[in-house]
């Protein structure tokens, strides 16, 4: 009962800064609707009930990150770091592990990675509308695994540059030259759009875990400063994304022609 009554207290503290951060958008939207476009709020009922579903849902969403999403994603790479994980009973262990002995790090942040970019509400959102506009020639589900891929591969290589102690700058320089290069090859009308996949993948479901992960990580290799190593697989999910979405596009070009001819 004891735990029961502090879930509530949690929920209710919660739900008040909820309402406290969503009270200015709301400010700012029915501001523009009354004052500055002078028209009235049409189905005021279904707005008002929206408005309830977004706070109750952010609510629960940003508990569930508290009590399960974080709290797993830092168990998880402290586990597949442990010592007694990576090397077998009587086996030697090094004064320094190698970064190949950390492989199943790199197959779970892929893995995650991929998973919940695939649950990524904002890229449902996106790859849907894009489908619309092209009339299907860009197809949601194809859209969404491309980006995924780029995620995945994204957030294995940011695990390795953790475990690996890399400068990060190095890794995003590089990759920026590959996406501008891409730019001048890629189809025209797939570049904004593969840009914008960068931005939407790094949203509500994607962002805590992958946060949780880099700090959990960092936090358990030796020698790595969780401020320092911690935090950069954000951008990571941002820039491979691009590049994978690009190439989606370039291939399936590369393929038509094929075919065509």
């Amino acid at each position: 009962m004891s735990e029961l009554s502090s879930l509530l207290n949690h929920f209710l503290i919660t739900l008040v800064a909820t309402v406290r951060d969503v009270l200015p958008i709301v400010a700012i939207i029915f501001g523009f609707q009354l004052a500055v476009l002078r028209r009235p709020v049409v189905h005021w009922p279904r707005v008002v009930l929206g408005f309830v579903y977004v706070i109750l849902g952010l609510a629960l969403f940003l508990m569930g990150l508290e009590l399960a999403l974080f709290p797993l994603g830092e168990s998880m790479a402290t586990q597949l770091t442990a010592l007694d994980f990576l090397f077998e009973a009587g086996e030697t262990i090094p004064a320094t592990v190698p970064w190949e002995e950390y492989y199943w790090v790199y197959v779970f942040a892929a893995a995650i990675g991929f998973s919940t970019t695939i649950a990524e509400p904002s890229l449902i959102a996106v790859a849907i509308k894009a489908s619309q506009v092209s009339g299907g020639t860009i197809r949601v589900n194809g859209l969404r695994v491309a980006v995924a891929l780029g995620v995945a591969l994204g957030i294995a290589l940011g695990s390795y540059r953790i475990v690996a102690g890399d400068p990060l700058h190095y890794y995003i320089l590089v990759g920026y030259v590959v996406v501008v290069i891409q730019t001048g090859f890629a189809p025209k009308m797939i570049v904004p759009l593969a840009y914008d996949s960068g931005g939407v993948t790094t949203s509500t479901v994607t962002v805590p875990i992958v946060t949780a992960l880099g700090l959990g990580l960092a936090s358990t290799v030796p020698g790595r400063n969780p401020m320092l190593d911690g935090f950069g697989l954000i951008a990571f999910a941002s820039l491979f994304p691009m590049i994978t979405v690009m190439g989606y596009a370039q291939l399936s070009v590369w393929l038509g022609r094929k075919e065509s001819n």
